[in-house]
């Protein structure tokens, strides 16, 4: 008689493989099993089914396959099209997997037996799963410790909110460093307050010990970015500086411009015809300006966390309670230190009407900054050299998890 055996998929494993397709991810199978099972098993979880053998496939040593450098242009378009390979051995698993790597491919394989420990050490992301081998555990980057692979989903989107994440610490990050540097040369080769005031010296400068406490309370804001709320991005992205460079400059040298023309302006301020007395703003020392300057390069640096965190307007997401936290601390210190400056070294306090004043102008031209950093976006995607990308809804995500186990998802 014949007796057979059943081995279904887990129940998770379809919902798997279908939000990796919806998330950009390709799947491919490859086993051991004989080519039908394959085929049948491809068509139960949605999958394509042409499923193709290892008559294709050479059949390497290891040292040949480590060595091999053409595998990406010889087999690489053929493993690309192939919905998954059956009846394989551990070195057309390697094979497979360093062809597509070849071909310019994140690759990520999953297994849980020996034969598998060889190309889950060469894929990009090797995952083991629940019950794998100590070989395979050994060789994988992520081990699964319960049953199913429902948490690659999770990875998924967890890596691509880092990747956001990363992405919005650089641009705040050359955004700040813009604005500081180019201000302080600037200021000091191209201002010269001795011809307005013969008593003043002849180069603008802010003392060390002003610039060293806006960097500290700058580091805070800027770790706080590592906790704010972003989207996971519904397809892959790539890492280009070029775009990141060119967004962190509209916002920086747009806080650059703002702290040069309040300088301008400042210096002047004892000049009864100047914009500063038209305002009704007092007459300042040498030492008031090096303070009220202090306070704006401070107080835009802080604002710039906000513009650098989304591509549309910063109200847009609302950010995080720590990154909130982080922002008002900074600002409050920077504020405290410029009503009532204790470090001397020339700089004097600026009064609390004057540093209202100077959170208005800095909030005006944040707005400024948030829409020339829109403007760049939609100009960089008007051109193609950005792409408008959906975000993956964790809500729905969620609730597709919870139906499928009956469990509450945290």
């Amino acid at each position: 008689g014949i007796l057979p055996f059943l081995a279904p998929p887990r129940p998770d494993t379809k919902h798997t493989i279908d939000c990796a397709n919806e998330f950009g991810v390709s799947v491919k199978m490859i086993t051991g099993d004989h080519r039908a099972i394959a085929v049948e098993t491809c068509r139960t979880l949605g999958m394509g089914t042409n499923v193709l053998g290892t008559e294709k496939l050479p059949l390497m040593k290891a040292e040949e396959l480590e060595k091999a450098t053409t595998l990406g242009r010889d087999y690489g378009e053929l493993c690309r099209k192939a919905d998954g390979f059956a009846q394989v051995f551990p070195e057309h698993k390697y094979l497979i997997v360093e062809a597509l790597r070849q071909q310019g491919m994140l690759v990520g394989m999953t297994g849980d037996g020996v034969n598998d420990a060889p190309a889950l050490k060469r894929a990009d992301v090797g995952i083991a799963v629940q019950g794998a081998t100590s070989a395979a555990q050994a060789a994988a980057d992520i081990v699964l410790t319960e049953p199913g692979l429902s948490t690659i989903v999770t990875a998924i989107v967890t890596s691509r909110k880092i990747f956001q994440r990363m992405k919005n610490f650089v641009i705040y990050r050359v955004a700040c460093t813009e604005q500081l540097l180019f201000f302080f040369f600037i200021s000091c080769v191209f201002y010269h307050p001795n011809e307005i005031n013969a008593a003043w010296p002849s180069h603008f400068a802010i003392p060390v010990i002003a610039l060293v406490t806006i960097t500290i309370l700058n580091d805070g804001t800027i770790i706080s970015v590592a906790y704010d709320n972003v989207h996971a991005s519904m397809q892959p992205e790539k890492w280009d500086l070029n775009i990141l460079y060119i967004v962190s400059s509209a916002i920086g040298l747009t806080a650059l411009a703002s702290s040069l023309l309040i300088l301008s302006v400042a210096l002047s301020s004892a000049d009864p015809t100047s914009a500063w007395r038209e305002f009704g703003l007092p007459a300042l020392s040498y030492g008031e300006i090096q303070t009220l300057m202090y306070l704006k390069i401070s107080l835009s640096d802080y604002f710039s966390v906000f513009n650098s965190r989304t591509k549309g307007w910063f109200w847009s997401r609302a950010p995080s309670f720590i990154l909130v936290g982080a922002f008002i601390f900074a600002t409050a210190a920077s504020t405290l230190l410029a009503v009532y400056w204790p470090f001397g070294n020339g700089m004097i306090g600026i009064s609390w009407e004057l540093s209202g004043y100077v959170w208005l102008y800095v909030a005006f031209w944040a707005i400024i900054q948030d829409a020339g950093k829109v403007l760049t976006y939609n100009t960089l995607q008007y051109f193609g050299w950005v792409e408008s990308v959906a975000v993956i809804d964790e809500r729905k995500l969620k609730d597709q998890t919870q139906q499928l186990f009956g469990v509450d998802v945290e």
